[in-house]
């Protein structure tokens, strides 16, 4: 059951659709089901679901956009997962009140982070 007044689902543009199929499901274990050429929807294990979309755009926090913020118990391995799996770190780790983190793009340019208690 949804529950009411909670994130339910969050949208993403996507310039190369295949290729950010391909990087979340590397990485994070995501199933994606397709919805004709130009949208994706990932389930997540957690629970909250989401798509790409076909777009030239990317969400990046400098032009505004919100940041998701992933958490890894294993900020070490989880970084170079991503960089395997063709992300970019765009800002290197650093340390912050409560923890570490870094930011990385995945193949279409779309900037998420990482972070873990240490």
């Amino acid at each position: 059951m949804t529950k009411s007044n909670k994130i339910n689902y969050l949208e993403y543009p996507a310039k190369d659709l295949a290729a950010t199929k391909i990087f979340f499901t590397q990485v994070f274990n995501w199933q994606f089901t397709d919805y004709g050429p130009d949208y994706i929807a990932f389930v997540e294990k957690s629970g909250l679901n989401g798509g790409f979309y076909r777009s030239p755009l990317i969400s990046n926090s400098a032009n505004g956009a919100g940041l998701t913020v992933f958490y890894t118990m294993e900020i070490a391995a989880l970084e170079l997962k991503i960089v395997q799996a063709g992300g970019k770190i765009s800002t290197p780790l650093f340390a912050f009140p409560g923890g570490v983190r870094f930011h990385f793009t995945e193949p279409s340019g779309n900037e998420f982070a990482v972070w873990s208690e240490s």
